[in-house]
């Protein structure tokens, strides 16, 4: 009886599937590693414990929030490109558009605009979503201030080849309409009066209405300078220094 037993428990022990060997785990590859396989400026990295992402295009992208500026502390330094930071240069340092993006900044406050290159990383505060160079924060109306609100729209952006960012379908910023605005008023009669008075010595004057988001309608007197943005500075410093000091160079 035992030996018909340990023959039963032979073969039901034969016959038994054999135990499943355990699959072999998927192969994960930390991004970290991945990233190494990027151009710098695409790379993830990380600023007081936080981790940023940048972006693989910049087309479409749109923000509203509060720009900053930063200026001689980092003038003459590395940015986050490789370039040299000229401060007196019209740039800016986002955190997630890829580097070389033309970006299109509106100052809210008052309407002013300029496009500026995005060429390093930055700000690292919250509440903040770009760090402009000081010659553009001046440009913009917020140097004093230090902060103010602003649109942010991409218009072209940089490409790697050959190890190098190239820039692809940049805009001609030098040949536009370039104006200088003299006056702001929100008496259109006013305004009207400025510009006749204007028009007495210059060529071409202009009333242009601006919708402040907090304070209302605004009629813009501007004074046509150029449509070659070299000339129009030319013609923009002197008239500054001369009699219109708190004027800005503005584009159409």
């Amino acid at each position: 009886m035992r030996f018909l037993l340990l023959l039963l428990s032979l073969i039901l022990v034969s016959c038994a599937r054999p135990p499943r060997q355990p699959s072999p785990p998927p192969q994960i590859i930390a991004p970290e590693e991945s990233s190494k396989y990027l151009p710098g400026w695409m790379r993830p990295y990380t600023i007081n414990g936080k981790t940023y992402y940048p972006l693989p295009k910049a087309e479409g992208y749109e923000e509203v929030c509060l720009a900053s500026w930063y200026g001689p502390g980092f003038h003459g330094r590395q940015t986050s490109g490789g370039e040299i930071y000229n401060m007196y240069e019209y740039t800016a340092a986002h955190k997630l558009l890829p580097l070389g993006t033309y970006v299109l900044v509106t100052n809210l406050e008052n309407g002013r605009e300029l496009v500026v290159r995005i060429n390093d990383r930055g700000p690292f505060v919250e509440d903040r979503c770009i760090d402009l160079s000081f010659a553009s924060a001046k440009e913009l109306g917020l140097h004093g201030k230090g902060l103010a609100r602003v649109k942010i729209v991409a218009l072209s952006e940089g490409e790697l080849i050959n190890s190098k960012v190239v820039y692809k379908d940049i805009p001609n910023f030098r040949f536009n309409e370039f104006y200088l605005q003299v006056g702001a008023f929100k008496n259109y009669a006013n305004a009207l009066k400025y510009k006749l008075e204007l028009e007495q010595e210059f060529e071409q004057v202009s009333i242009e209405p601006y919708q402040h988001p907090e304070k209302g309608l605004f009629y813009r007197v501007q004074i046509f300078l150029s449509k070659d943005l070299y000339k129009a500075q030319e013609q923009a410093l002197i008239l500054k220094k001369d009699r219109f000091r708190t004027a800005f160079l503005v584009a159409k």
